[in-house]
């Protein structure tokens, strides 16, 4: 069947206001386990996670830091304005180029009271940076159909975009945890290997990770690997369309470097498990690419949410997919690659890279529970159900859950 055709009414479920958990656990690994292994749903406690993983597996994480992306301004007159910053504009290549802006940047951002701020209207903010304060301005410069653009400046060239966000901005939680951003929500919604700034939401089955727990996971030879997604803020996006071809994905930027495809290449007889749906999105992304080139398409990398539908009649084995794109990267003289990705997973979609995944329970309508059906089947009712009879927390907070299809066959011992 044709996704497009997909009615999202069969992808919802009544998920309780008490089940969607509004703050972290006091220990990160101490959240539940769901496993479900193609066919009987189990639970245990996250820190045992290795005990349920076979040796020589490989994990591959999302390495994205999720940037303090809301920033209040208040007008002369007093009224608040709320700047929501959600991608650079596309004059910057990536997300990264556009967090190391130095003195002015131009964003993508949604704005809260913005029928009360005038076009090129500046607003001030004064910040502190240890002994100095700094003068922060954003300037209205356009409205566009799904944003807007601001200018943001500053008098302090030493300091970058990142920064300033450091010193200005609050951390977006979700907006279906209905509270304001705490102090602790500045390191707990944050993976501890996070790295590349530049998400507005974290990628969050990466939140149930430890030292102790990835101390484990090696001991037990089972290897680790990075990947880059930028989160946007379009993750929450219900679908409001009665079919799936009505819905526009959101796109997100995603990197990947040359070792981490040589790494999974030379690991394809191993089971390749992504952390969240979020690297799950990004190495089916990278298949995609390679038959994308293979195709004479290299022109244009940017991957739209049709193309692993429209592009399966140029279907490639795995390997030599990935091998072609690291041909194109060689050719290229590149270390990594960078852009955009707009995949929509939905029923139908064959899946090429992933065994199993890790990730947490997601909102009922939502593209990311098209992603989970789309995997294990019409299995995930059962495991939804199963979570929300047995406890479990749902949504960025909540619990984790292990993820096998029925066709694959493991040994966890």
């Amino acid at each position: 069947m044709d996704p497009r055709n997909l009615s999202i009414s069969a992808y919802n479920y009544d998920l309780p206001e008490n089940r969607i958990a509004k703050y972290p656990l006091p220990e990160r690994d101490a959240s539940k386990l769901l496993v479900y292994d193609g066919e009987r749903i189990t639970e245990d406690i996250f820190k045992n996670l290795d005990q349920h993983i076979p040796p020589d597996s490989l994990l591959i994480f999302n390495d994205t830091r999720v940037i303090e992306a809301r920033i209040f301004f208040q007008k002369p007159t007093g009224g608040i304005i709320e700047i929501f910053c959600l991608d650079p504009h596309e004059r910057y290549l990536d997300t990264t180029i556009g967090m190391m802006q130095k003195k002015k940047v131009v964003w993508l951002c949604l704005i809260g009271g913005a029928s009360k701020w005038k076009h090129e209207q500046i607003l001030e903010k004064k910040i502190k940076s240890g002994e100095k304060e700094i003068l922060f301005e954003a300037r209205y410069v356009e409205k566009r159909k799904d944003c807007f653009v601001i200018e943001f400046s500053w008098n302090d060239d030493s300091l970058s975009f990142a920064e300033i966000l450091h010193l200005a901005g609050a951390i977006p939680l979700p907006p279906y945890i209905k509270r304001e951003a705490e102090k602790s929500d500045v390191e707990r919604y944050q993976t501890i290997y996070a790295h590349y700034e530049g998400s507005v939401a974290a990628p969050t089955a990466g939140l149930h990770f430890t030292d102790t727990l990835l101390k484990k996971l090696k001991a037990k030879n089972i290897f680790t690997d990075f990947v880059t997604l930028h989160v946007g803020a379009g993750t929450f996006k219900p679908v409001k369309t009665e079919t799936i071809g009505d819905h526009e994905m959101h796109s997100e930027f995603i990197t990947i470097s040359k070792k981490t495809i040589e790494n999974i290449l030379e690991n394809l007889s191993r089971n390749i498990i992504p952390v969240g749906t979020t690297s799950f999105r990004t190495i089916e992304s990278m298949y995609w690419l390679g038959v994308k080139i293979r195709s004479g398409e290299s022109d244009h990398l940017l991957l739209s949410q049709w193309d692993p539908y429209e592009l399966e009649k140029n279907n490639l084995p795995v390997e030599e997919s990935l091998q072609t794109l690291l041909d194109f990267m060689n050719k290229h003289n590149k270390d990594h690659i960078t852009t955009k990705s707009q995949i929509l997973i939905a029923p139908s979609y064959k899946i090429k890279m992933a065994d199993a995944l890790i990730t947490n329970f997601h909102q009922p309508r939502s593209t990311l529970l098209l992603l989970i059906a789309a995997f294990i089947g019409n299995d995930w009712r059962n495991v939804y159900q199963y979570a929300l009879e047995n406890d479990f927390r749902f949504l960025s907070y909540g619990d984790g859950c292990l993820l096998w299809p029925k066709r694959k066959l493991r040994a966890v011992t």
